[in-house]
């Protein structure tokens, strides 16, 4: 009974250690995100500060899944220190306790954590991004375009029955279906350059683009505007998908079916398995977080030495987000098969973490 009182307590204060440490981040990003968006939008006319607000409040939550492993990481690392410092593992020792007991209920909740983030966290987050970018659509209009760097929008190039095009898009929603600030440059089959039309809002639909609040620019004659624009495509919405969206904005439930597509079109869909096996192995990778988080915060403070482990588990974190992220490239570069490039870091970090704690605790 005293184990199990023990056991829960464990658990909930990593809990509410790692709930600490994720919506203090959170909430500091979105702080300097309205920060930046307020800015931005100075010279929008009637622009209320709520929904300024409210697209960065949308913004964040999928930044937020990039950090997620490191406020386990520090969240785990504040839990047992404080535990330690209060001589809280001393009385738990003392009652019969071994580290792996007081340990595996933070692995359990990092755990479930981990699910609950892939599962419902992850679509989520998707959805917000969605809404964010719809929010900054209204909000900046024409302006959008020129507000966004050109290597932050999206570029393809299309071929029609009246020649080659390439459409460029500042903002994509809806995986790529629907475009804003487009411009499109249209060439004939010669290759030589005719139109650039400029456009506040493109869809995709079958065999075209229409195109919304459009100017049209040819040489030697003055500029056009028409409300609605069509432009002719054989792009199909799963290339579309491969070229304006980002494996990153995908639902964890969609990714099978964009993989799917991917593949039966012949398209590259290496950044979509990558995403799926990084979100599949979420879970034990904030479990390796806790284990790395452990050998280096169970130990007593009265034998001093805690500044140095400290700065060691975040070294650790460190060099583990770097491999990840070499991984990630690799995968992405085909030169690494995404399960590997997703495994590797989490066996990199649980066993670092394991073999550490198994030589303080057992010799």
């Amino acid at each position: 009974m005293i184990s199990r009182t023990l056991i829960r307590y464990f658990g909930m204060r990593f809990l509410g250690a790692v709930m600490s440490v994720f919506f203090g981040i959170f909430l500091l990003i979105v702080l300097v995100d309205y920060i930046e968006m307020m800015r931005r939008a100075a010279d929008v006319p009637n622009l209320s500060g709520w929904v300024v607000a409210k697209t960065s409040f949308f913004r964040v939550p999928q930044l937020m899944e990039r950090l997620l492993p490191f406020s386990v990481l520090v969240g785990a690392m504040t839990c047992y220190l404080t535990l330690s410092r209060r001589n809280e593992l001393v009385v738990a020792r003392s009652a019969g306790m071994s580290a792996w007991q007081f340990v595996a209920p933070a692995l359990i909740v990092a755990f479930g954590i981990g699910i609950t983030a892939t599962a419902l966290y992850n679509p989520l987050s998707a959805v917000m991004r969605e809404w964010s970018k719809k929010l900054e659509a209204d909000m900046f209009g024409d302006k959008q375009a020129a507000m966004q760097q050109s290597t932050q929008g999206f570029w393809v190039r299309q071929k029609s029955v009246d020649g080659q095009s390439i459409v460029y898009a500042a903002l994509s929603q809806e995986q790529g279906v629907r475009l804003d600030g487009v411009s499109v440059f249209t060439f004939d089959p010669a290759g030589r350059a005719l139109e650039r039309i400029e456009a506040k809002h493109a869809s995709l639909e079958t065999g075209f683009w229409r195109l919304e609040a459009v100017r049209v620019y040819a040489s030697g004659i003055p500029p056009r505007e028409f409300e609605t624009y069509q432009v002719k495509t054989n792009l199909t919405a799963a290339q579309v998908r491969e070229s304006f969206s980002t494996p990153e904005t995908v639902p964890f439930w969609d990714l099978p079916a964009y993989i799917e597509i991917a593949e039966r079109s012949g398209l590259v869909a290496a950044g979509y398995k990558l995403q799926y096996q990084i979100l599949i192995a979420r879970p034990f990778l904030l479990s390796a977080m806790v284990l790395l988080a452990c050998s280096v915060s169970l130990r007593f403070f009265r034998f001093g030495g805690i500044t140095k482990m400290v700065l060691s588990g975040v070294a650790a974190g460190f060099l583990l987000y770097v491999l990840s992220k070499v991984t990630e490239d690799l995968s992405k570069a085909e030169l690494l098969h995404p399960a590997a490039a997703a495994w590797l870091p989490v066996l990199a970090g649980g066993l670092t973490g394991f073999v550490v704690l198994l030589y303080q605790e057992d010799g």
